[in-house]
């Protein structure tokens, strides 16, 4: 499996450590944005930036950025869940409600999903999308590091690329099992460690074409530079894994798409 330093940012770059500083150790106090260290209070406020700033194109630079992979990506996701009629799910960090939509048409009128996010504006957009397809949901703002919901509450919690940005991505995850009724799953799409042999195109394109692209369609290059730099902070397949394992998740696996660029990692609340 490739590691974080072997897929780590182009030449020059910080190396992908898992949001630790240039000597390795993280700074007390302080968490990753991207390549910079920031302290930890600052981090919501800035990610709210960035999301405030793409949430009008989201949805066209996440076609463009992955050439609609990502629809397939997400599609996997569904199909893995093992999500059935009557269920109750999660969708943490949902932004424009994809997985919501999806969720939502497999446990039909007996289930229930609530479509979760901390930035107000991309929630917006997805309660808006929800309501153009018809769709009836419950909504609400808060922080994946503090849910809002009773213990034991839902079969199958998801978080579509959004665990990267969180600033305590433990305390997340251990709210998420914390949620999850015994049996239920945790499902974690996010960006993860791309084959090594692949790296140098994919920094080229990460570093170059993605800012480019970003200041062609949404006029923010800065902002997309940013969602690039936090891809190589996060922590790769099997330190996930690992973390995911640490907060009390079980059979904890992952499934590498599209080389690594992507994975998806599933866990247990046994």
């Amino acid at each position: 499996m490739n590691s974080a330093r072997e897929a780590g940012g182009p030449s020059g770059s910080t190396p992908a450590t898992g949001g630790a500083g240039t000597d390795g150790k993280r700074t007390m106090g302080s968490t990753d944005f991207g390549f910079q260290q920031v302290p930890e209070e600052e981090k919501a406020g800035r990610v709210a930036g960035v999301f405030d700033s793409v949430a009008g194109r989201y949805d066209l630079m996440n076609d463009l950025m992955s050439m609609g992979l990502h629809r397939l990506w997400k599609a996997f996701t569904i199909q893995t869940s093992g999500v059935r009629p009557g269920d109750r799910v999660l969708d943490v960090a949902g932004g424009t409600a994809d997985l919501a939509l999806a969720f939502s048409r497999r446990v039909g009128p007996s289930g229930q999903v609530w479509l979760t996010d901390i930035n107000g504006a991309m929630l917006a957009r997805g309660r808006d999308r929800l309501v153009d397809h018809g769709m009836l949901m419950p909504v609400a703002q808060c922080d994946a590091e503090r849910l809002p919901f009773a213990s034991n509450s839902f079969d199958c919690v998801a978080v579509a690329f959004g665990l990267r940005n969180m600033t305590h991505k433990d305390r997340a995850l251990a709210e998420m099992r914390r949620v999850l009724k015994p049996g239920g799953r945790l499902l974690v799409l996010e960006f993860s460690r791309i084959w090594a042999p692949l790296a140098p195109a994919y920094d080229f394109y990460s570093f170059k074409l993605l800012p480019w692209l970003g200041k062609k369609v949404a006029d923010d290059a800065d902002s997309y530079r940013y969602l690039a730099e936090s891809i190589r902070m996060h922590p790769d397949q099997e330190s996930l894994k690992a973390l995911m394992e640490q907060v009390g998740l079980a059979r904890v696996e992952y499934f590498n798409l599209s080389a690594g660029v992507v994975a998806l990692h599933k866990g247990y609340k046994l």
